[in-house]
């Protein structure tokens, strides 16, 4: 019952392009396959939650340079056993970058990619189920750097596709520019 919530969410999902269709359908598989999907531990991959962090005026967007993979992306994280990947999109937004006024443009999600994470030291290589929700911040609203990161910044959204040749990034771009 606890992967009820993302399951409901991700038949809600309409999908931008094909390639976001085929990783909208591996996510579901997943979801459905593995009861601890939202569990670290779960060698295979886990679901994890991003925030696609935008300003009012749709114009910028908030990047991380994140320390581990060295290049640009949007803020997220594990799950760590919670089902409510919004939350998680959530917390991970404000505990990578210390704004304390996040908020969901929407509970619907924004996006869903599937990638592969390379093996690490104790941790062999997996995939992240990345569920991705759009949400606002006040680009003025000061930042604070996690150790994750190297870097945080508040970006335009041709800058952005300089940042990052990531085609889910560049997928986020696109939709963001469809935005109100």
């Amino acid at each position: 019952m606890h992967r009820q919530f993302l399951k409901t969410k991700l038949t809600a999902h309409q999908a931008y392009d094909s390639n976001e269709m085929h990783m909208l359908r591996q996510i579901r598989q997943f979801v459905t396959k593995y009861p601890d999907c939202f569990e670290r531990g779960l060698s295979v991959g886990h679901i994890t939650g991003s925030s696609w962090i935008i300003d009012q005026d749709r114009s910028h967007v908030l990047l991380t340079h994140h320390r581990k993979l060295d290049a640009w992306f949007q803020l997220g994280g594990h799950s760590d056993g919670d089902p409510n990947t919004l939350a998680v999109a959530l917390r991970e937004g404000q505990e990578e970058s210390g704004l304390n006024n996040l908020k969901p443009v929407s509970e619907a999600i924004f996006d869903v990619d599937v990638h592969l994470i390379p093996a690490r030291k104790n941790e062999p290589d997996h995939y992240h189920y990345d569920v991705r929700f759009l949400l606002e911040a006040d680009r003025h609203e000061p930042l604070t750097i996690s150790r994750e990161s190297n870097e945080l910044a508040w970006v335009t959204l041709d800058e952005t596709l300089n940042l990052s040749q990531d085609e889910s990034i560049q997928r986020m771009v696109a939709k963001s520019r469809t935005l109100a």
